[in-house]
Order: structure tokens, then sequence, then C-alpha cells
């Protein structure tokens, strides 16, 4: 009878933490998060024309010549949205064969979004949405982005 009464205990226990651990304190923090912190929870979603495009967090990738695009980088994951300097300026001439946009807007545009991963050291990058998003706002009434058509009436 005690070796019952120690298993059923050990069950009941086992299944308490399996609800406060599983269940409870994930909700909590999850309903904390997006009271506190929506847009950062949401994962920083980009909008353009109240449309969803992308993530500022996740790389996405196009086949649209007309956008800059992710590839494999120097990052652990290699699936964040930064790219290189280096790759951005090379994928600049696609764009600006594809565009007609100017070479020296592209690489102005390029220049002042670098960032560096240690302050002014470090590899230089730049986000590629970030970029993206800024090319539609500059050029296109009507564009393909990510396999998606956006225009500025938002329909």
């Amino acid at each position: 009878m005690k070796v019952g009464k120690m298993i059923s205990g050990t069950m009941r226990l086992a299944l308490v933490l399996a609800i406060i651990c599983g269940l409870a304190f994930p909700a909590a923090i999850t309903g904390i998060g997006q009271a506190l912190f929506p847009y950062q929870a949401n994962g920083e979603l980009a909008q353009v024309n109240n449309t969803t495009v992308g993530s500022y967090l996740i790389g996405q990738s196009t086949n649209n010549s007309h956008y800059l695009f992710n590839v494999r980088n120097d990052s652990a994951s290699g699936v964040d949205p930064d790219i290189t300097v280096a790759s951005a300026l090379a994928q600049a001439q696609v764009i600006h064969n594809s565009t007609g946009i100017s070479m020296a807007y592209l690489a102005g545009l390029i220049h002042n979004n670098t960032h560096y991963s240690m302050f002014f050291f470090g590899t230089a990058y730049v986000d590629s949405l970030y970029l993206n998003i800024q090319i539609i706002d500059h050029f296109h009434n009507t564009v393909s982005v990510y396999g998606k058509i956006y225009n500025e009436t938002g329909k």
C-alpha cells in the first residue's frame, strides 16, 4: 500500500508541476508580453500601406530583382534580416539594371543605413527589409513584394 501512495503522490506532483510550468507560467508571460510590448511580442511586423510585408526580425526571401534579398550571411542563424554592405552594393547593381533607380541613390541609401556589429568596428551590415520598404516608398506605386502585390491604396 505504501508504494501505491508514493506513486500516486508523485503522479499528482508531476501533474501539478506540468500545469504550472507548461500552462500557467507560459500563459502569464505571454499575456504580460502582449499587454506591455505588443509590437515586439508579435514579431515587429513591417507594414506597407497597412499590409504586413515581413518582420524586421527575420529575413524574408524574394525572387524579385527589384529588391534586396537575404543570402546566408555570417550570422549564427542565417535567418536575420541583415546583409553585409558588400552584398547590398552588389545587389544594388541588379536593382539598378531592373528598375533604373540610380546607383548613386542606392549606394547613398545603403551608406545611410549601414550599421556595425560593434559600434564603428566589426562587420558592416544593412537591414534588407528596411531598405526594400524605402525603395517601395520612393519609387513604386504598385509593387510586388515577396510574391504579393501591394499598391498605394492598400487594395
